[in-house]
């Protein structure tokens, strides 16, 4: 069941999606570091990335990190595909799909938006979960933007406790200057999880296709203190 009804969200996603290289030109807007996107709501075809995240409550535990190295592809204008490996430690704890479409752009360029699907695959317990969002962004000037990202995670037709849990994202950027970027991202995930994480973050371009990205910020899990968590990516565009 959870099969069929992640094969019917992704036809949904790509129909809605046809045509969207004919619209306007789509706005810069920087990629949430945590709750990363599958290239820029605007990526051609023929574009690609790989990166690792890496983020920790423990920092001088390294083995208590939780990193994820991906490659994300654009297979067509305004669409993407993302392969990425979860780690917690030294173990592979997960497989995980990703495809994104773009929606277009609007307010003369400012606006847009699209719609991101997410499947993972547990290793240890064998469980198939799947996410669905919306993401709108937009640029108010040549220094603010930001990136809206809401849906809905672990789908079930039937409703069952943990399922069908809201997902948000939100993330307000500041260009400091041309090649650095100031931001904050808020995550929240209802469900089993039930987390709460403000990530002030930098984003800085160390050359034409290598960007590295650093958090510092706070995270609540339920039944949980609130602890400190770090974190850091490092992409490079090919």
């Amino acid at each position: 069941m959870r099969i069929a009804t992640a094969t019917t969200l992704l036809a949904i996603m790509l129909t809605a999606a046809t045509g969207a290289a004919a619209q306007p030109a789509y706005p810069v807007i920087p990629e949430p570091m945590i709750f990363d996107m599958m290239r820029p709501l605007g990526a051609q075809k023929g574009e690609m990335e790989v990166n690792a995240l890496a983020m920790t409550t423990s920092p001088f535990r390294p083995r208590a990190a939780e990193w994820a190295p991906e490659v994300e592809y654009a297979f067509a204008d305004g669409k993407a595909i993302e392969f990425e490996l979860p780690f917690n430690g030294a173990k592979l704890e997960a497989f995980k799909l990703g495809l994104q479409a773009a929606f277009g752009a609007s307010a003369d360029g400012r606006s847009a938006h699209g719609v991101q699907y997410l499947g993972i695959y547990d290793r240890e317990t064998g469980r198939y979960s799947n996410s669905l969002l919306y993401m709108a962004g937009h640029r108010f000037d040549a220094r603010w933007s930001m990136m809206n990202m809401v849906g809905v995670d672990d789908i079930a037709l039937k409703r069952r406790n943990g399922r069908n849990a809201l997902l948000l994202n939100h993330a307000t950027f500041y260009d400091v200057a041309a090649g650095t970027i100031a931001g904050v991202e808020l995550n929240v995930a209802g469900g089993r999880e039930r987390l709460v994480r403000v990530a002030p973050q930098l984003h800085q371009r160390l050359a034409a296709k290598v960007n590295v990205q650093a958090a510092a910020g706070v995270e609540k899990h339920r039944h949980h203190r609130a602890r400190p968590t770090l974190g850091v990516r490092l992409v490079r565009e090919l």
